[in-house]
């Protein structure tokens, strides 16, 4: 037998009974008497002094390490997962560009509470009421993960919570849930698995209950079928009503990390910044010559190649913004700005921007070598290239080579070997200050971008 109820705590009465500091928790597990975290949310300021939501459950002793091992089990998969992502890396990461930031505005943000069945969610998501951005989180969760979660709500396992962002329109954002919900969707509606296409039957294997192990959701009994129907979820809804656009949201996204795996910048923007840039973006993000020049075939998960792209425009055009009086920018900071400044492609078009992009990159693919925009070791008479992308370089090109198909057109461009100048940049110790120093510092990033117009082209770069 398994029940459980809620409660809410203060974390000084977790700590008498348990022993658990829980500064930073919003959930928690009592399983028989025992605290295991459950779930986290660092949205400080926002949530830390309010009570912990802790399910109290019972179980028999044949079911309680089970239930023990399956949340436990789940924290330490997520920290797999994200070292082996730190494996698979393309691009180098400059470790002052990836500093977080607090925003000067002050915000009104209030949140409430919601219990909701995956009836109302699933129905809310059919109708358009409850958004996904496009992008956000690719569905990740393999067959077994996903089944694991079905086999829970049968089970009548608490499940952790969601968060949902109020928008002008009174839809729902989905901040973070996405697997959750869309677990549920494509098991009771689609009866296809979102992983991969195929029939959604659970795994046939012992990590499933027997009563339901390898089937679908129509081979289910009734009753099991209104158990999954009628399970609630529960829901933090938040809304900014102050100031009247969506840098508290990005607050919000940035700091939220319920399943241990943090969004990235970039994953955050494609939630926030729903836009036609954004949109833009991912169409250009397709493009073949871009891919080739990225190395990878497949869009980059964690969509650091979008970023690249926003990158380029946005240094491209640091000297038209009022960043570029600052000494110094914060990347992240700038570059959500950005996003928001062009968001209605009404500052620069979305013809103008395609064409600029897609000519630039058709250029490099043509006349440079799959090493551009890696840096590189001069050893024993020739350049060994990295196989990481420096962004600081990709900055630094782009912007020297729209300057130049802006005041005299790439078909001006003398036909010379690019590899041989490319392989003089990399050597040129100016450069290479400027871009492993200080890269956000505003003379650093004109520095660069001149260098290469000047080694690469043979022009001044005007700012």
């Amino acid at each position: 037998m398994i029940n459980y109820f809620v409660e809410y705590w203060n974390k000084e009465n977790v700590y008498k009974n348990y022993g658990k500091r829980v500064e930073d928790l919003s959930e928690l597990i009592v399983l028989n008497g025992e605290a295991i975290e459950f779930c986290e949310n660092k949205i400080y300021g926002l949530e830390r002094n309010k009570l912990i939501r802790t399910y109290i459950i019972q179980a028999q002793e044949v079911l309680s390490n089970n239930i023990k091992e399956r949340y436990k089990l789940s924290i330490e998969r997520e920290k797999i997962k994200m070292r082996k992502a730190k494996e698979k890396d393309i691009i180098d990461e400059i470790e002052e560009e990836i500093s977080e930031y607090s925003d000067d505005a002050l915000f009104n943000i209030t949140s409430f509470g919601a219990d909701m069945s995956f009836r109302e969610l699933i129905t809310m998501y059919e109708e358009g009421d409850l958004e996904k951005p496009e992008m956000q989180r690719n569905y990740v969760w393999n067959k077994n993960e996903a089944s694991r979660f079905i086999d829970s709500i049968l089970l009548g396992l608490p499940v952790p919570s969601i968060f949902l962002a109020k928008t002008s329109d009174e839809k729902r954002l989905i901040v973070d849930g996405y697997q959750r919900i869309m677990t549920v969707f494509d098991y009771v509606k689609k009866g296809v698995f979102g992983g991969d296409g195929k029939s959604f039957s659970l795994s046939n294997s012992e990590i499933i209950n027997e009563r339901w192990r390898g089937k679908t959701f129509q081979e289910l009994q009734p009753e099991e079928q209104r158990k999954i129907r009628n399970s609630s979820i529960h829901a933090i809804v938040f809304e900014q009503k102050q100031p009247k656009d969506d840098t508290g949201m990005y607050q919000i996204f940035e700091r939220i990390n319920t399943s241990g795996r943090s969004l990235k910048p970039q994953e955050i923007r494609n939630c926030v910044y729903h836009s036609k840039f954004n949109e833009l973006l991912i169409k250009l993000n397709k493009n073949t010559n871009w891919r080739e020049i990225f190395g990878m075939s497949n869009e980059e998960p964690r969509m650091a190649d979008i970023e690249l792209i926003l990158r380029m425009f946005a240094f491209a055009d640091l000297h038209n913004q009022k960043e570029n009086k600052q000494k110094q920018i914060n990347l992240v900071k700038y570059l959500n700005t950005y996003m928001k400044y062009n968001s209605e492609l009404d500052k620069i078009s979305e013809e103008e921007l395609k064409e600029e992009f897609e000519s630039i990159v058709e250029f490099f693919s043509i006349k440079f070598s799959e090493h551009i925009f890696r840096n590189g070791k001069y050893k024993d008479g020739e350049v060994i290239f990295s196989n990481k992308i420096n962004p600081a370089i990709v900055d630094a090109i782009y912007s020297a080579t729209l300057f130049v198909k802006k005041e005299y057109g790439l078909a001006a461009v003398e036909e010379n070997d690019f590899n041989e100048k490319y392989g003089r940049l990399i050597r040129n110790g100016d450069f290479q200050e400027a871009i492993s120093k200080r890269t956000t510092n505003v003379d650093n990033i004109r520095k660069r971008a001149k260098i290469a117009a000047e080694l690469l082209y043979g022009v001044s770069y005007e700012w």
